[in-house]
């Protein structure tokens, strides 16, 4: 598919994260960007703000007239999101216009490129933003396509130099609806492959058998960089690339000589001999292990070691992944996006190593009813590292109501010493009656419009 037959672009569901990315790419490479998202937000203002034309309204006569006039120079691209009677959705359909997937959009990109492909159930937007980072610092032609809005760049689209065959391409591989089984990229990267998306699979075996086909895409003398924990799982027997192994404690590359400074870490990197106190730019057990494999990635991409290094202290994040939203020496307010008990569990034991002997109060947002029923246990166990739990009900996003299926049921499985249910509406009340040292927000849905309103309450509450 040649994309330069297209002068228009259009868009339904361009303010998702992954879509906004393409919106992105198009828009600087000349073409004319438009679309629909369902609701305004920060970045589809952001979009509007850098020449995009977005409306909000499900309705054929929004769609702009370059897009009605010219249907063979259109491409349009939605996201699965995207109901199935959808006016605008059907409307392009009947009237034959060229219409593709997020993913499959992504995957023709990426094919005339050197791509690294980040996959994994939980890791993929800050290992593959700290990939870029890496890159970008140290001067390669590239261009990465992320899961989140970076600290260091604030957009979800990162480029450096000029885009010719020497291009690095950085992608998330996403594991819903087997979208990475679109890329077929020279570096993976697997950070996990914990159930998830069981809605999509049915089970583990099934999600399993996926991340061991999007391995098979590997190019022939590429590399495979995972997690040791699920190599011989989904690895074993890999024979057309070279494969690394990593973690916190083993594997070829790993991290040694941990200590806790400021809220965040300092670490040892072994595997390239061994590199010594590594700052990293952010918290979090976790991202020890996303920037070893960052490193190793970059290092295969032929980046120094040094400045791998000076990168990984310059990384500050990326928005709702660690993110501090206070940090004074009487309160700390962190935000997150985990939204899977395993998640939940690194995150949380990762703030009480950062603040020992403090109390931590949780304010979480269940993510999917399909999430919530598959993973109640798991949710409730790691909840319970909260000393304190505001739990809001849950968010659908793309689900209908699944009947006895609510944020009670993870409630009582909950062994916290305080426990309370709460909505968005009423959260910030609830906080304002209990003695707060340290504060975390925690979900993948709309949980991130509670953060400002509780900053508030704490700036004025403790004169922050």
């Amino acid at each position: 598919m040649a994309f330069e037959e297209y002068d228009n672009i259009y868009f339904l569901g361009i303010g998702g994260i992954g879509m906004s990315a393409l919106a992105r790419w198009f828009s600087r490479n000349g073409c004319a960007v438009s679309g629909y998202d369902r609701t305004s937000t920060t970045l589809t203002d952001e979009l509007v703000n850098e020449g995009m034309r977005i409306h909000f309204e499900d309705s054929v006569d929004s769609i702009p007239e370059e897009v009605i006039a010219q249907k063979e120079k259109t491409l349009v691209i939605y996201t699965p999101a995207v109901p199935k009677d959808h006016k605008e959705y059907n409307y392009l359909i009947k009237e034959g216009y060229t219409i593709k997937k997020r993913s499959e959009v992504l995957g023709l990109i990426t094919k005339d490129f050197r791509t690294i492909a980040v996959a994994g159930t939980h890791g993929k937007t800050t290992t593959s933003s700290m990939i870029a980072h890496i890159l970008n610092v140290a001067g390669k032609n590239m261009v990465a396509f992320l899961g989140g809005i970076t600290t260091n760049y604030h957009s979800n689209l990162v480029m450096h130099g000029s885009v010719n065959k020497d291009t690095l391409v950085v992608a998330e591989a996403d594991e819903f609806d087997r979208s990475f089984l679109r890329l077929f990229p020279q570096i993976a990267i697997v950070t996990s492959a914990d159930p998830d998306h069981l809605d999509i699979y049915g089970d583990h075996q099934s999600l399993i058998t996926s991340f061991k086909d999007f391995i098979s895409q590997i190019n022939n003398g590429g590399s495979l960089i995972i997690h040791e924990s699920i190599a011989e799982l989904l690895a074993s027997d890999v024979g057309h690339v070279s494969k690394h192994t990593y973690s916190m404690s083993r594997g070829q590359f790993f991290a040694d000589n941990i200590t806790a400074k400021g809220g965040f870490f300092e670490f040892d990197l072994q595997g390239f001999g061994k590199v010594e106190h590594i700052q990293l730019g952010v918290p979090g057990f976790h991202n020890i292990e996303n920037a070893i494999a960052a490193a190793v990635a970059a290092n295969l991409c032929d980046v120094k070691v040094s400045a791998i290094k000076k990168a990984l202290e310059s990384f500050a994040g990326v928005k709702r992944r660690f993110e501090y939203i206070i940090k004074s020496k009487n309160i700390v307010f962190v935000d997150d996006y985990a939204h899977h008990p395993t998640e939940i569990e690194a995150f949380l034991k990762s703030m009480k190593s950062l603040y020992p002997g403090r109390k931590l109060a949780v304010v979480f947002q269940p993510h999917l009813y399909t999430r919530t029923r598959d993973f109640a246990e798991g949710f409730a166990k790691s909840l319970s590292l909260a000393d304190e739990l505001f739990l809001l009900d849950i968010y659908p996003a793309r689900e209908a109501p699944i009947a006895g299926v609510n944020s009670d049921m993870l409630l009582a499985g909950v062994t916290s010493p305080f426990k309370v249910r709460c909505t968005k509406a009423d959260v910030v009340a609830s906080l304002q009656n209990t003695d707060i040292e340290v504060i975390v927000t925690v979900g993948a849905g709309d949980i991130d419009m509670v953060v400002d309103p509780i900053k508030e309450m704490l700036k004025k509450k403790y004169e922050v």
